[in-house]
């Protein structure tokens, strides 16, 4: 949702500047000033991460837990919170981050070390070709955790974050405790049908804001007016009125239907 909110505005610009605040989660890996000239070729994702593509290497941008991006013409000046602004002839990407977990990293390429070791270990990309049944159910078969565990930790698919795999979980049925390699391949495919149709319906929603996350114009999200399940323990369960319960798993709040998600 943050790429599609400013992809088709900085695409094409030019970078006239780059100023640091605070350190980050990680160095920025070169002299900011090494970046002037180049151009922005598109902008991607991959699991969390942001990837600017440069006419020479390329920007990975992670928002870590508390961090939000804005684009636009002209921005007011940087606050105590505002550790990244790359100037363009496009407008000023600003990395907001209070927490400071957020990231901005150069890497020469895609295939270089520096890439690699923050992308090389990431799953399958929910909403693309590569996210195939067989594949997921294979995956799956070979750990020994909770479902929800596996789901948030990134290596088997991406992108599912502790709301959204809530929310596919209680489409398909499956309890978050459940072992994964336990779960036969008819609530495999369930599980697989969930997690596209519930991240689809957060694109269309414009995302989630619950309290840090908006698009890089300011505009909130909307699929906390949507969910089934998450943030709702102790209400009526929408499908059977049972009450949804909440717990701590893994250190995230957890919600589920003890009817509607038996197993």
């Amino acid at each position: 949702m943050t790429r599609l909110s400013f992809v088709e505005a900085i695409s094409g610009a030019s970078i006239q500047g780059l100023s640091l605040g605070k350190l980050l989660r990680w160095p920025l890996g070169c002299e900011p000033q090494t970046l002037v000239g180049r151009k922005v070729l598109s902008v991607r994702r991959r699991g969390k991460y942001l990837l600017l593509d440069l006419d020479q290497g390329m920007l990975l941008i992670h928002l870590g837990m508390s961090g939000s991006l804005r684009f636009a013409q002209q921005m007011p000046p940087a606050g105590s919170h505002d550790h990244f602004d790359l100037s363009t002839t496009k407008g000023v990407l600003r990395l907001h981050d209070p927490r400071r977990f957020g990231a901005v990293v150069f890497a020469p390429s895609e295939s270089d070390p520096v890439a690699q070791k923050l992308l090389g270990h990431l799953g399958m990309e929910p909403l693309s070709n590569a996210f195939r049944p067989d594949a997921f159910a294979t995956a799956l078969k070979a750990r020994r955790v909770p479902i929800k565990s596996v789901l948030l930790a990134g290596h088997v698919v991406v992108g599912v974050g502790n709301i959204y795999a809530s929310e596919a979980l209680f489409m398909a049925g499956i309890r978050p405790t459940v072992l994964s390699h336990r779960i036969g391949i008819v609530r495999v495919q369930r599980l697989h049908s969930a997690i596209v149709q519930v991240l689809s319906r957060a694109v269309a929603a414009g995302g989630t804001t619950l309290r840090d996350f908006s698009s890089t114009d300011g505009t909130q999200g909307h699929f906390q007016h949507e969910t089934q399940v998450y943030g709702r323990a102790g209400l009526p369960c929408r499908v059977c009125a049972s009450t949804v319960q909440g717990f701590k798993q893994g250190q995230r709040s957890t919600y589920f239907c003890p009817q509607c998600q038996r197993h």
